[in-house]
């Protein structure tokens, strides 16, 4: 008999499974369960066995949605293929969720600083899983990519979607959290192709546009600076975290940097520190008049290696936020990142006349266009070389008593 609906409402469950098949499509059925479970099955043969395939639940599936999927699965185990086994290894197939986890040990963890890797763990976990995980790498495509992008662009995750105005969970987005997942994601696919998770050259991520970022840099002017001075003298609660803050101020250092300070690295007669793991690599850190004072000041504490100590006993300090928040309210500058203090003694030695060069390499750049964002506040020597030639010039058509006598200039040997 042809399957109906009405047909299939009226079946009830026996003591084994219960077929009906449909008489209109061969190997299109209904199996009923024992406990009642209604599902659409097919039955097809490959070769001399006969294999058997659900469908869906009856409950999910329409009879003719059903049937018309039917119709495609019987169709392609005509041609040769074999349904059921195409969907197990289907299942098997590796999801985003797992080929994260797989980056993170086998590249992240073993090539990444701890800031980076800290970052990738999170971006991992507040977007790609909750927006990809499910999906399967090899059917990840641009438009999915694309659609990821705007989404953490907007600070929005399946939760948030699932859950509508009544979700509270709050994740960081914005468009250098969103530029910075799919350069992460591309990494992940590229990868993902050399572990033959996906074809050769079918990295989703490739061609997308990333969103223009609005970076915001805070430069510190003379009377601000001379305000963190004074609430740094009036603050009591950690002799360290007020030498970490000296310290990024007056050498420019990262913060990561300087927390990881160690006495036994410190050359006091060169003024210098070798640092030999910084976010471009080994590197020098100069240590002016300046900082060498706070350091000869600073108490060192025995069987702590680190310059600034923590509470942890032979640990350095992990948090400066704390402290830096409740000094940065002291001196009026709350809009003022610990980062900025590195903007502020670049900026201090751009306006001075110091070459891009020498700011790249006190600051420990890696990349030239990196310290080309100072470039707008060094003073212009093409101007000023142009004003003392003019001047001299001028000076010359004056001529020596001051008229308007024009001095016969020097003219080049033949």
């Amino acid at each position: 008999m042809r399957l109906t609906e009405k047909l299939v409402a009226r079946i009830t469950p026996g003591e084994h499974d219960v077929f009906e098949w449909d008489d209109a499509m061969p190997g299109f059925g209904v199996r009923v369960k024992p406990s009642g479970v209604k599902s659409y099955i097919i039955q097809y043969r490959r070769g001399s066995i006969s294999k058997r395939m659900t469908i869906g639940s009856c409950a999910l599936f329409r009879l003719e949605q059903a049937r018309e999927r039917a119709r495609r699965l019987l169709s392609a185990a005509k041609d040769g293929e074999d349904p059921a086994a195409k969907r197990d290894k289907a299942r098997k197939a590796p999801s985003v969720s797992d080929m994260a986890d797989r980056y993170l040990a086998e590249h992240a963890e073993l090539r990444k600083k701890p800031s980076s890797l800290s970052a990738d763990r999170r971006n991992i976990a507040n977007h790609v899983r909750p927006l990809l995980g499910k999906l399967r790498v090899q059917d990840v495509t641009s438009e999915d990519i694309d659609q990821f992008l705007r989404k953490v662009q907007a600070g929005v995750t399946a939760k948030d979607e699932k859950l509508g105005k009544r979700s509270r969970r709050i994740v960081r987005g914005g468009a250098g959290v969103a530029n910075r997942c799919v350069a992460m994601l591309s990494k992940m696919f590229n990868l993902a192709e050399r572990w033959k998770m996906r074809p050769l050259g079918s990295n989703p991520c490739r061609g997308l546009e990333k969103f223009k970022e609005s970076k915001v840099e805070r430069f510190l002017s003379t009377e601000e600076l001379g305000r963190l001075g004074d609430a740094l003298r009036s603050y009591e609660l950690s002799p360290y975290a007020v030498a970490a803050i000296k310290l990024l101020v007056f050498t420019g250092a990262r913060l990561g940097e300087v927390l990881a300070l160690r006495w036994d690295r410190i050359n006091f007669e060169r003024g210098e520190v070798r640092l030999e793991d910084s976010k471009t690599g080994a590197k020098t850190l100069h240590l002016p008049p300046p900082a060498l004072e706070v350091l000869s000041e600073l108490p060192r504490t025995e069987g702590n290696p680190y310059v600034i100590v923590g509470a942890k006993a032979g640990s350095p300090l992990v948090n400066l936020e704390k402290p830096w928040r409740v000094i940065r309210k002291m001196a009026g500058l709350d809009d003022v990142r610990l980062h900025d203090l590195r903007h502020a003694f670049a900026s201090v030695a751009a306006s001075s006349g110091m070459g891009l060069p020498i700011i790249g390499k006190m600051l420990g750049h890696s990349q030239a266009a990196t310290t080309a964002r100072y470039a707008h506040l060094a003073s212009d020597p093409v101007k000023a070389a142009a004003a003392t030639v003019a001047g001299k010039i001028a000076a010359a058509m004056k001529g020596a008593s001051g008229s308007d006598n024009v001095t016969r200039l020097r003219e080049p040997a033949a």
